[in-house]
């Protein structure tokens, strides 16, 4: 018999599982955010054990965080998303990794995360009052251009350029955004603005004071390679990208699980 590890992250967009052995990631697996977070995670785990190979009996502990961790009655207990978020890049950041800075980018919200040389975090900033800056923002512009969320950050590196959006709420970029459609300007140009406006409004968010060592992204908008360069550009300097950025949080909660077993 083996010993495994569940994290559930239950996100506002999506809830997240990921299967580990305490030392490294074995599975991951996500869905929908519904009306039955447990249901949801219970489904996920199943699929996880499935493709694993391995007994549901073998689960040892199961570790909630997220929106939603309260509500997952599978759970065995439940963590905060700041501090899931930071045992995760135990396992998600590259060998290279200074601890220093997380950059969180989620559905609903986004998150700066400030790490001590230990991965133990020493501050943080949130923001969860508008969509600007989420995954929601990129998903609505996206819808307006008639792309994909997976398209829009291969699209936006082919600008040659890039527009200007000033306005920092979602609802007066979306006008701004439709304004510039309207002129004619080029799709690429129009998403390369946008990725630039998320990044001035995410670097505002950092206190240059507590910004030592690396710099790492996490959450669904780190898969987006144009949002990985603005922030690279905006910067100046290197940007690391975790490995499975979007399971990060539930990465974190299963190690912390493995340890309170």
């Amino acid at each position: 018999m083996g010993a495994y590890y569940v994290g559930i992250d239950g996100g506002s967009t999506y809830v997240k599982a990921a299967l580990t052995d305490g030392k490294k990631v074995i599975e991951t697996a996500l869905c929908n955010s519904g009306i039955d977070n447990s249901g949801s995670a219970e489904r996920l785990i199943e699929n996880m054990v499935g493709k694993a190979g391995i007994e549901r009996s073998e689960i040892r502990y199961i570790m909630a965080t997220g929106y939603s961790r309260k509500g997952i009655e599978i759970a065995d207990d439940d963590v905060s998303e700041i501090t899931a978020h930071a045992y995760g890049v135990r396992l998600t950041a590259p060998p290279e990794f200074e601890p220093g800075l997380i950059i969180d980018i989620g559905g609903q919200d986004s998150k700066i995360i400030y790490l001590d040389k230990h991965f133990n975090v020493k501050n943080f900033n949130m923001n969860d009052k508008c969509a600007a800056g989420t995954g929601k923002f990129m998903e609505v512009t996206a819808q307006i251009l008639e792309t994909t969320i997976d398209q829009i950050g291969p699209l936006s590196l082919q600008s040659t350029a890039p527009c200007d959006i000033n306005s920092m709420c979602v609802v007066f970029a979306q006008s701004e955004i439709i304004s510039l459609i309207a002129r004619k300007y080029d799709r690429c140009d129009i998403l390369s603005g946008m990725h630039r406006s998320m990044v001035k409004r995410m670097v505002r968010m950092i206190k240059k004071s507590e910004m030592n060592g690396d710099i790492l992204m996490t959450g669904g908008g780190a898969l987006n390679v144009g949002l990985h360069r603005a922030f690279e550009e905006e910067l100046l300097r290197d940007v690391y990208v975790a490995s499975h950025p979007q399971f990060n949080g539930a990465i974190g909660a299963a190690l912390l699980g493995s340890e309170n077993a």
